[in-house]
């Protein structure tokens, strides 16, 4: 696996349930994501990509295949080590925010550094600084979740992702909940810590118009990557995959 590469998936299938109930989220997926990219994964309803995002962070596990996250195939490691994982290497945007609602936003964003052994002060520090860089302001610090509107909620949590340092960002319908307006600064800036971070962001997205913020985008059909199209500078690019 090139060291130029965040995460991949070789030939994954996944089946939840037994006998005729039984659905095939997954179907031989292969997909490679390399650093720096950005990646919008698109299609409808049960077509397999929140799974995709589960496998790809460890949460879940195939019936074949392999996921390849930061150099490790995570069906080798351990459940302790999987969690070590996803602490240090992925960070998590959901359309839900899942921000804790009795810490203020500020201790909502130290938790995670404490978990990953820094000190309370060092916590602290690194929190209001990726705070600041997702565009909270300094007397929100110690505001409740409740106090936010939702843009303001779900750039906590997008500063919560990335404090610990990711290698890796997945965001699970971040706009899914916020107006037209709000869902647009929020993809602004995500393409912003793309663009001059270098973080690498994999987004499930039903919006067409924010999966034009990827650089490739994936069109998933009944577990199945059908179109790959990307966007380059020189121009978009479309790639199928399946008739």
């Amino acid at each position: 696996m090139s060291n130029e590469t965040a995460c991949a998936l070789e030939h994954v299938r996944k089946r939840y349930g037994s006998g005729p109930q039984s659905v095939q989220a997954l179907v031989d997926v292969s997909l490679c994501v390399r650093r720096g990219e950005f990646i919008s994964i698109m299609g409808p309803s049960g077509c397999g990509k929140s799974t995709l995002l589960n496998l790809i962070a460890g949460l879940d596990t195939p019936d074949g295949g392999r996921v390849v996250v930061a150099g490790h195939d995570l069906s080798e490691l351990s459940d302790e080590v999987r969690s070590d994982l996803r602490l240090n290497a992925i960070g998590f945007v959901f359309q839900g925010f899942h921000l804790l609602p009795t810490f203020t936003v500020e201790e909502n964003v130290a938790w995670p550094l404490e978990l990953q052994g820094l000190r309370s002060r060092q916590a602290s520090q690194r929190a209001r600084a990726a705070l600041e860089q997702a565009g909270i302001a300094s007397g929100a610090l110690a505001r409740l979740p409740a106090e936010l509107s939702g843009g303001e909620q779900q750039r906590v949590a997008i500063a919560r992702a990335l404090a610990t340092k990711p290698l890796l960002l997945l965001a699970d319908e971040p706009t899914g909940n916020l107006d037209s307006r709000t869902g647009q600064s929020l993809l602004d800036l995500l393409s912003e810590l793309n663009a001059s971070g270098g973080l690498t962001v994999i987004m499930v997205t039903h919006s067409a118009f924010a999966a034009t913020y990827g650089n490739r985008t994936i069109e998933l059909h009944d577990g199945q990557i059908t179109r790959e199209v990307s966007a380059p500078r020189g121009g978009a690019q479309i790639i199928p995959l399946r008739s």
